[in-house]
């Protein structure tokens, strides 16, 4: 799946346990529509490209490596594969959904995958509180002496965990946590009740089932686990077919693009119009791509791997945003190129004054006000979305003294 998702297909695959030791790194892209096709105009991104008005955000991902029963306990490598999700803000799970592939990595036949996700929710479940519960009693202690705020308390305890204040208000607004609490009290369900809302809050899941295509028992074990959890969380997936089109596409054989269900070869209609010309497949090729037409994307609508990153950023709520200089021109030329040169992914309820904080600390210093693409002001304490989220910033200026 990393080498079919990202530019770097260099990860080193095999059917057995702990084919990856050290995680690999990549960037793959999340798609949205660009404001270019709206405000007419012709984008340059520094980051990432735009086709036909559609944006490819880069998209920092990390294979890691596998775990099994018991990783919370030291087996295999699981403390390493616990601790390499720290720095992660969704999780994309990877299932076997063939069935030809055992909870340990090994190859089999016959195997039931419906339950791998449950169990490594658990192994994360054990791992932290583990961790916590071995404290608990001195930070529960610490927590009353010094009448902290219950939000404080949990976030001194696992702001380890990537977690941000925001996240544990979250927290322990949906357990219904209100100060005064009582932590003394607490007994190991109410602290694993804690960590499980965590887990579910901090760690969105996004199920890919792959091997998709292999048929067997995979329409059974898809539908079994598209039954168990949310179905807006689970991505049918064939990493091998988008790494077949991918080589394809790099020789010239195909055209495609990521995420579509169209394949054209120098034999459509359509294949009069790509440049340069497309080279001619041979019969066994063509019987292949045929087989991916026909099992993957005319049935599923795509390979379902960029699908599965769609969905994580969706789930995680992100909001694209275009900072720019101009609000005239969006940083474009006299030519009406090279404007939005700039994008990134911001969470869900930055507000504009966040915004100029994380783009640099002088624009947040020196900040005077935020100018919408409509010419409109915007307040600092406005919420960035997907309608407003082409700004531009005013600074002060300053004199060669910094007055």
């Amino acid at each position: 799946f990393f080498n079919a998702v990202t530019d770097a297909a260099n990860a080193k695959v095999g059917a057995y346990p702990f084919t990856t030791i050290e995680p690999n790194q990549g960037i793959a892209y999340y798609t949205t529509a660009c404001p270019c096709a709206k405000y007419n105009v012709k984008c340059k991104p520094h980051y990432g490209s735009c086709k036909d008005g559609q944006r490819r955000i880069p998209i920092k991902m990390l294979d890691v490596a596998g775990l099994i029963p018991g990783a919370s306990e030291g087996l295999g490598l699981g403390n390493k594969f616990l601790d390499d999700l720290r720095h992660a803000d969704a999780l994309l799970h990877i299932l076997d959904v063939s069935g030809t592939t055992n909870e340990k990595g090994e190859a089999t036949t016959g195997y039931d995958p419906s339950n791998d996700h449950e169990w490594l929710l658990l192994e994360l479940e054990l791992w932290i509180f583990g961790n916590l519960w071995g404290r608990w009693g001195t930070l529960s202690r610490r927590h009353t002496a010094t009448s902290s705020p219950i939000v404080q308390t949990v976030l001194g305890q696992l702001s380890g965990y990537g977690a941000r204040e925001p996240l544990i208000q979250r927290v322990c607004d949906e357990l219904n946590l209100k100060d005064p609490v009582r932590l003394e009290d607490w007994d190991k369900e109410k602290v694993q009740e804690l960590v499980k809302k965590f887990i579910e809050l901090r760690f969105p899941f996004i199920l890919v089932l792959n091997k998709a295509d292999s048929g067997g028992d995979t329409d059974k074990n898809a539908l079994k686990l598209s039954q168990k959890y949310d179905p807006n969380r689970v991505v049918m997936c064939s990493a091998l077919a988008e790494c077949f089109l991918k080589k394809m596409k790099q020789q010239n054989f195909i055209a495609y693009e990521e995420g579509s269900f169209m394949i054209t070869t120098a034999k459509d209609d359509e294949a009069s119009e790509c440049k340069p010309p497309l080279k001619h497949i041979d019969d066994k090729t063509e019987a292949r791509l045929e087989k991916i037409r026909d099992m993957v994307l005319f049935r599923n609508g795509s390979t379902g791997v960029h699908q599965a990153i769609t969905k994580a950023v969706d789930t995680l709520g992100l909001v694209p945003v275009y900072p720019v200089k101009n609000i005239n021109n969006y940083g474009a030329d006299r030519s009406g190129e090279g404007a939005f040169p700039e994008c990134m992914l911001i969470r869900p309820g930055t507000t504009v004054r966040q915004l100029a904080r994380i783009l640099h600390a002088e624009i947040d210093k020196n900040f005077l006000y935020a100018e919408g693409a409509d010419g409109r002001r915007m307040g600092e304490d406005e919420i960035i979305t997907h309608e407003n989220n082409v700004l531009r910033y005013v600074t002060q200026r300053l004199d060669g003294d910094g007055n």
